[in-house]
């Protein structure tokens, strides 16, 4: 009986669990910023639809069919007082078939906050990725006092990628819609939500989408290069025509870019970059080869029309900061995609968890300052470049000595690795 006990407990421990990926952990090191604010967090998904769209995937020299753009957007915003938190988010991998689940803080259909007026911020991912990409910094934000939306593009997700022209048309174009739908809403969240005062992160194409609907323009040679849809359908985000002049929205006051991706390819030029006004955060990893850390440095210095800043992960990839850690089921090899999705989500050199700590601290850093005007947030985007020659030398009373440069926001030793450049409006 004994030997029949053990061997039934020995199977149930062999037995795979149901895996759950955490998206809200917070490391001890974590810089100053980044820990969850004093909001309960809600959310809720919305589905939100572009009426008449040209049908980029279908469209030939000859035709060009228009449907209805349907947008699935998940929404999260500060919630009432006694909230219980907690929620799972079902979602797929890479390879847009394996079913996943995330764990975050955030409580299903809550009740909104009683009072108070908050901030947008709207989220962008990549090509391919889905609205919980960066579910683990939107949680986080809306902790702050932020609604945050995160959307499904369509044509762009790990379960109907479709046509690359269709990323390039559309991208900018779906995040003016969600700002205009939210801004216009009248339902209980609608009714909290200041879209005067927005926000906008994108990821990769995120990224690129985010920079010309701040104004970036894109150039003649995307025009007329290989990526561009048929029929001139790009034309409509083309620098100096009428209809990208009426695309920037004077109620974005604030953009995060993540290794976005464009500038590699010749979308922009100059003229195009600096046209924008609005202030500007970049982060990328140094050996980024997807849309190349070099280009992403350029954008860097020619967005000469606003203030920015360069937040740069040394020796990280494409996935520096924005994915979600990745789950235990993206680690086997997927017979559809030849590789492990663990490479879509991870980093050879850091930590998910730590760089998304870091994007946390500087997310909130710079959406508070530009978003809620709260000016001692400037202590924590005014740094020495690069971390390593920051030193640290405090008194006993942990008061910083004159000599004292370090990183504003994080602990001794915890800054390495890093650098954050800033450059003035010329």
């Amino acid at each position: 009986m004994q030997r029949i006990a053990t061997a039934a407990l020995a199977l149930l421990a062999a037995a795979p669990a149901i895996a759950q990926t955490p998206i809200d952990s917070i490391r001890p090191d974590a810089p100053e910023l980044a820990p969850y604010g004093d909001h309960a967090v809600g959310v809720r998904t919305l589905t939100l639809t572009r009426e008449g769209v040209p049908d980029i995937v279908n469209a030939t020299p000859e035709a060009q069919p228009s449907y209805d753009r349907a947008l699935t957007v998940e929404l999260w915003y500060p919630a009432a007082d006694g909230t219980r938190p907690g929620t799972d988010y079902e979602t797929v991998l890479r390879d847009g078939e394996t079913e996943v689940t995330l764990t975050g803080r955030a409580a299903r259909d809550a009740d909104p906050a009683a009072e108070g007026s908050y901030p947008l911020v709207i989220v962008s991912h990549g090509y391919p990725g889905n609205r919980f990409l960066m579910s683990h910094l939107a949680e986080n934000i809306a902790s702050k006092g932020y609604v945050v939306a995160s959307i499904d593009h369509r044509d762009s997700t790990y379960s109907d990628m479709a046509a690359f022209g269709s990323t390039l048309v559309n991208r900018p174009r779906d995040q003016a819609f969600v700002l205009d739908e939210l801004a216009s809403a009248t339902d209980d969240v609608g009714q909290i939500t200041d879209a005067e005062r927005t926000g906008v992160i994108g990821y990769s194409m995120g990224g690129y989408g985010a920079l010309i609907f701040a104004g970036a323009g894109v150039a003649q040679a995307a025009l007329e290069g290989r990526y561009a849809p048929p029929a001139g359908l790009l034309e409509i985000n083309a620098a100096g025509s009428e209809s990208h002049e009426a695309l920037p929205d004077e109620r974005v006051k604030a953009v995060i870019a993540i290794g976005p991706w464009g500038r590699n390819r010749d979308f922009w030029d100059a003229e195009g970059l600096g046209a924008i006004t609005t202030p500007l955060m970049l982060v990328a990893g140094s050996v980024d080869d997807v849309s190349e850390y070099p280009f992403i440095r350029t954008i860097f210095e020619e967005t000469t029309g606003t203030e920015r800043h360069l937040l740069t992960f040394e020796n990280a990839n494409h996935n520096a900061a924005a994915p979600f850690p990745a789950p235990r089921e993206a680690w086997a090899q997927s017979e559809k995609l030849g590789w492990p999705p663990f490479e879509h989500y991870a980093d050879a050199v850091w930590d998910t968890v730590r760089m998304n700590n870091i994007l946390q601290h500087f997310s909130t850093a710079f959406l508070d300052l530009h978003l809620k005007g709260e000016e001692d947030k400037k202590t924590f985007l005014s740094l020495t470049p690069n971390a390593a020659d920051g030193v640290w030398a405090m008194e006993e009373d942990d008061t910083p000595k004159p000599e004292h440069t370090y990183w504003a926001g994080f602990a001794n030793r915890t800054a390495a690795g890093l650098r954050f450049e800033t450059r003035r409006a010329e």
